[in-house]
């Protein structure tokens, strides 16, 4: 039989693989097969052979391809119309291309127009915010008080010149008449004078209405005092009448119940008088049968007595006789009683003795073994506590000597902290201190800067005044240096300002002038050589 599928390893192409270098292989392919049985195939028959193997279908494969060609023949005929100008596609590409330069132009412009935009707002903003610091500027205390001076100087020009028109106006009008004047002054005299009688009079009226007013008004309040009194004794009347009617209200109302009182009294009186009069008669009555009843049992009591008396006499004769045997009998049994009584409790008492005796020795007995046992209890007790305090000693030594231990550590820890903190502090302090430095440097460079502008201000001011020419003392007071409207020195670019301890609030006045500074050199020792020499001091 033929093996086409086994063969495949050997033929090749329709071709003989050839002699192998391997002898072995050849001799056991040999062994294997049969070479005068072998047939040969052809490529496309082995591939047909090799499809039908393994399931596939040659048509679906070729329409495959046939699509995959065309597909790959549109991509590339479109790939060339592409750059065509005169077709459809070609002409919507020019203007998409068109279009988007134009609107690369049209943004290109935007940008430059907002960029212009933006450095024309930004100039506008530095001018503003430059106007702003020009306002505040001139809204500080030194640049007002400098206005301030600048109007000062203003109002005393104008005031040279009021005076000025003032004194040409009184040199012009000395040449007038006189007369004209002294009858001016003469009308203005008089018309002063009647001003003034005028003044008086109605001075006068003023007074005589006061007067009348004042009058008026003590008599309003008299009248309203009176008034007040009258109606406060009304008030009295009012409430006494008022008391009074309640009073006799109160007294009829006493008198009438009163009255009903006597009249239920009375009546409760004669009843009760009538009742006693029925006791009375019935007393007497019970009283005369009692008197009556009482003599007859005396008389029954008597003879009743009598008889009594009798038989008790009797008994007692009987009895006195049979007590003096009675006596005699008992007597001696009480003696022979006492005897035996006195010899059982002498018996008693010795038996009581002899057993208290043998009771006190087993007690004495039983006290000294309990008190050998207590002795030897407490020897062990005092034996066990002994060992547990030196115990408890020991333990509190080691931890004592734990504690101390721990202390030292914790000391040293704290030191160590302690050393850091204050390392740290230190460092912190010497930055403060840097840190103050250079803000104090700045705000020096500030208030230089902020003097320095405030002087060129002022010069310029001044020299404007000056050329205008205005008195320019106010303008050179207001334009000192130091910030700050006080009299005294400056110090550190401020001029202070000391006030007084009081309500008024004003300004210490400065005392500095040569005088003052020869005084303070003098003591103001800056030689200490030269303080003592000055003072005497020569050894």
């Amino acid at each position: 039989p033929l093996h086409p599928i086994e063969m495949a390893a050997v033929v090749l192409y329709g071709r003989r693989r050839g002699s192998s270098k391997n002898g072995e292989n050849l001799r056991n392919t040999k062994s294997l097969f049969n070479l005068r049985h072998v047939t040969v195939l052809g490529q496309a028959e082995w591939l047909r052979i090799q499809d039908e193997l393994s399931g596939v279908n040659k048509e679906e494969k070729r329409i495959r391809e046939a699509a995959k060609q065309r597909e790959n023949l549109h991509l590339q005929s479109q790939e060339v119309v592409k750059l065509w100008p005169d077709t459809i596609h070609g002409q919507k590409l020019k203007k998409l291309e068109e279009k988007k330069i134009r609107e690369q132009i049209e943004e290109e412009q935007m940008r430059l127009a907002d960029l212009e935009e933006a450095k024309y707002k930004e100039q506008k903003r530095k001018e503003i915010i430059e106007k702003a610091k020009t306002q505040l500027y001139y809204q500080t205390d030194r640049v007002k008080g400098l206005h301030s001076a600048l109007l000062l100087t203003e109002v005393l020009k104008e005031r040279d010149a009021q005076i000025e028109l003032k004194q040409r106006r009184t040199s012009a009008s000395k040449d007038v008449d006189k007369e004209f004047l002294d009858m001016v002054k003469t009308r203005e005299d008089e018309a002063l004078k009647q001003a003034q009688e005028m003044a008086l009079q109605r001075k006068l009226v003023r007074q005589v209405a006061a007067e009348d007013l004042r009058s008026q008004i003590k008599e309003n309040e008299l009248l309203r005092d009176q008034q007040k009194l009258e109606n406060q004794k009304d008030g009295e009347e009012i409430q006494r009448l008022q008391a009074l009617h309640q009073l006799e209200q109160r007294m009829e109302a006493e008198r009438q119940e009163h009255i009903a009182n006597r009249d239920l009294i009375r009546a409760t009186d004669a009843k009760r008088q009538e009742a006693e009069e029925e006791q009375r008669k019935l007393f007497l009555l019970a009283k005369q049968k009692i008197m009556k009843l009482r003599k007859e049992n005396e008389k029954e009591l008597l003879r009743e007595a009598q008889t009594h008396r009798e038989m008790i006499r009797n008994k007692l004769t009987v009895t006195q006789q049979q007590q003096a045997v009675n006596e005699e009998q008992r007597i001696a049994k009480a003696v022979s009683e006492r005897e035996a009584k006195q010899a059982q409790q002498q018996l008693e008492e010795e038996e009581k003795k002899a057993a208290m005796l043998k009771s006190i020795s087993a007690h004495r007995e039983l006290m000294r073994q309990e008190k050998e046992q207590r002795d030897k209890i407490a020897k062990q007790k005092a034996q066990e506590a002994l060992q547990a305090q030196r115990e408890a000693d020991r333990i509190f030594s080691e931890k004592q000597q734990l504690k101390v231990k721990r202390i030292r550590e914790e000391k040293k820890e704290v030191q160590d902290f302690n050393a850091v903190k204050m390392a740290e502090k230190s460092v912190r302090l010497q930055q403060l201190r840097e840190e103050e430095r250079e803000f104090e440097a700045k705000k020096a460079e500030v208030i230089a800067e902020e003097e320095n502008r405030f002087q060129q201000y002022s010069q310029q001011i001044i020299n404007a005044a000056a050329e205008a020419q205005r008195n320019v003392f106010p303008l050179c007071k207001a334009a000192r240096e130091g910030i700050g409207s006080g009299s005294d020195p400056v110090f550190s670019g401020v001029r202070l300002s000391y006030l007084v301890q009081d309500r008024t609030g004003a300004q210490m006045p400065k005392y500095v002038s040569v005088a003052t500074q020869n005084i303070k050199k003098l003591h103001t020792a800056v030689d200490i050589q030269d303080a003592k020499r000055r003072l005497g001091f020569t050894w």
